[in-house]
């Protein structure tokens, strides 16, 4: 990939959480391997049931597969580096393989936030409009809104590695954080960043203001559905199908708007890295944790794989 007018530096140094003593990081590097390993062996059991086990094979949980697909890729994209870099602190890292990590954190980032919004869409159809489910939510329609969710992610990651590398990096090459971000980078280019920060405010704004706008339009017409049910138990079922969505949907958006809408002046490095140790190691396993453990339909499924019966209803 060519990095024009970025000669000056040839690759930067990740700070990572070297200002902590070898016994901190050691700790963190145990708990944030655990956590990773957990993860991706989540996802795995997840993507493996809902494919082998026909109960599964509705849109709901075709979504479900993609964002845990997507979240696999996110965190591959993320944690190797910085768990290599709690051992041997302070790391090089090439301006090219910047740009790349940065390039699929987007991708996948983005690519989260609209198969949540997608998924939000199937829950909405589901419970407002049923008789029309399996019209509205056909495979084809599920295929269209898992495409564009990605395709929308590599739109925005391409928008936004080409502003920031675009931009000449001098004589500061250190990276106050775990990986590469846009708001660290452009901390350290030599030359006005006005125009990128706008940039990166308006991606921000495209991707969670407009994601979380639409879910919450759905869940306001979703739950005015709901409280229409006559029967309690019918409506305790229609919420108990809404609620692990509702959970990832809160943090995940939560945590990455507090980052990327709050104005430049409020914005601390320190606090921003923090924040980032979140949704980059602790939400993304909250997906399998919570479709696993909240989740009848695939507990169920779990259990036929390993020859148990069904949990009874």
């Amino acid at each position: 990939m060519s990095m024009p007018n970025s000669s000056a530096v040839t690759q930067f140094l990740l700070e990572g959480f070297s200002s902590f003593g070898w016994h901190h990081r050691l700790v963190f590097f145990v708990v944030f391997l655990t956590l990773y390993l957990l993860t991706l062996s989540g996802n795995v059991v997840i993507v493996t049931i809902i494919r082998l086990d026909r109960h599964l094979h509705t849109p709901m949980y075709f979504f479900l597969s993609m964002l845990s697909l997507s979240e696999t890729c996110y965190t591959v994209a993320i944690i190797p580096r910085m768990l290599s870099g709690l051992l041997s602190p302070q790391q090089p890292i090439a301006v090219q393989d910047c740009a790349t990590q940065l390039f699929f954190y987007l991708t996948f980032g983005i690519n989260n936030c609209f198969l949540l919004t997608a998924m939000g869409y199937d829950r909405y159809v589901a419970i407002c409009n049923p008789l029309r489910y399996s019209v509205i939510m056909s495979k084809e329609v599920c295929v269209q809104l898992a495409s564009g969710s990605l395709g929308i992610g590599l739109g925005m990651a391409i928008i936004q590695v080409t502003s920031v590398f675009g931009l000449p990096f001098c004589d500061a090459f250190v990276i106050s954080h775990f990986f590469c971000d846009v708001r660290p980078l452009l901390k350290l280019a030599c030359t006005d960043t006005t125009v990128n920060e706008i940039i990166n405010f308006v991606v921000s704004v495209c991707v969670l203001v407009l994601p979380m706008g639409l879910v919450f339009i759905s869940y306001v017409l979703i739950i005015s559905t709901i409280l229409k049910i006559a029967s309690a138990e019918g409506r305790k079922k229609a919420f108990a199908t809404c609620a692990s969505h509702l959970t990832v949907v809160i943090v995940h958006y939560g945590c990455a708007s507090i980052i990327y809408l709050k104005p430049k002046s409020q914005s601390s490095l320190g606090q921003d890295r923090l924040i980032s140790v979140t949704y980059t190691v602790i939400t993304p396993l909250l997906n399998p944790v919570v479709y696993s453990l909240r989740n009848k339909e695939v507990k169920d499924a779990l259990h036929r794989a390993v020859g148990q019966r069904p949990l009874s209803s």
